[in-house]
């Protein structure tokens, strides 16, 4: 053999030394020694940073069957099991603790006048009509949503599977469904109170004195309070972004993806439980807190002391639009 042909031989080993130790090399051994199958050169993390997701190729026109992986679907997750339930829990377990509190602390707000005898309408038939359509319906939407989020925990366990899967599916149309009323009770109520909630003068004067909360003071107000108007404020805002956000969910991927379809998600449930949270605290003023206040949505008609105590400017209008005379009525 000539010393060329030597030299190839050596070199052709050599080759097949190296091919045969990269492997090996870049193996990696599980914690017993053995090889580990699942074990990468690259991490599964440097991996899913490398793309927003894993896709793979398919014949069907759904470009969405495609996608394999997303890793953003655990974040969401993570946040619907987790996040969303002890946050949810606190903010309105919390709420509910804060109204004990303040009922036991402040007590209900009496009318300190008493009684008058004498009542005045407060809001009509269409307007008691609009209040009462969004406020069923969100009760309605309110509890059907909650047993999305804490159904699992709080009654699966109670019911069991069977019941709680009938019960869930019903709640489920339910809230699909009565969105539609709720949407409409919104407008209703943005329309015929929009003129009434506007900021002015005397709601200053209202939070200086404040709110009525203190006895020694009186507190003057139109037809609402600033209380009311940051109420009604926040309930249209909340509102608009919950119908927005569920009917992007009712119909899913009309011009949205997988990422859109789980921010709308997550603006939905966080929307929700502080929409809920509020109207606990305005649920609270209308009944147990204020006496004579339920009687407005009630039977449309308030007494002319509560009117006076609590929204004297409106009271002084009204009057002199009815030439100083209140229906009478029996006193209570």
């Amino acid at each position: 053999m000539t010393f060329l042909a030597r030299i190839r031989l050596v070199t052709i080993f050599l080759i097949l030394i190296g091919v045969a130790a990269v492997p090996v090399c870049a193996q990696k051994l599980g914690p017993d020694g053995a090889p580990n199958p699942d074990a990468s050169v690259t991490s599964q993390r440097a991996l899913l940073e490398q793309a927003p997701r894993i896709e793979g190729r398919i014949d069907i026109p759904d470009v969405k069957a495609s996608v394999l992986m997303q890793p953003a679907g655990r974040t969401w997750d993570y946040f619907h099991e987790v996040l969303l339930h002890w946050g949810g829990a606190i903010v309105i377990v919390g709420t509910i603790a804060l109204l004990a509190l303040a009922y036991l602390i402040i007590g209900r707000i009496r009318i300190a006048a008493g009684r008058s005898g004498q009542k005045i309408v407060r809001f009509k038939t269409f307007e008691r009509f609009s209040h009462w359509l969004t406020a069923v319906s969100f009760v309605i939407l309110g509890l059907t949503g909650l047993n999305i989020t804490f159904g699992k925990i709080l009654l699966l366990p109670l019911l069991g599977p069977e019941t709680f899967s009938d019960i869930s599916q019903i709640a489920k149309y339910l809230h699909n469904f009565t969105s539609f009323a709720f949407v409409a009770g919104l407008i209703l109520i943005a329309v015929i109170f929009f003129r009434d909630n506007l900021l002015a003068r005397v709601d200053v004067e209202w939070l200086k004195q404040g709110g009525g909360f203190i006895k020694s003071k009186h507190a003057p107000a139109g037809r609402f309070n600033l209380g009311e108007k940051m109420v009604y404020w926040l309930s249209l805002a909340a509102g608009i972004a919950v119908s927005a956000s569920g009917f992007l969910l009712l119909f899913p991927f009309y011009g949205t993806d997988i990422a859109d379809m789980q921010l709308a998600q997550v603006v939905h449930a966080i929307i929700a439980i502080l929409f809920i949270a509020l109207i606990l605290a305005h649920i609270y003023i209308g009944t147990l807190g204020m006496e004579g206040a339920f009687e407005a949505m009630g039977s449309g008609e308030v007494d002319l002391n509560w009117a006076r105590e609590h929204h004297d400017r409106w009271l002084a209008e009204q009057l002199e639009r009815e030439g100083g005379r209140p229906s009478a009525t029996p006193a209570e």
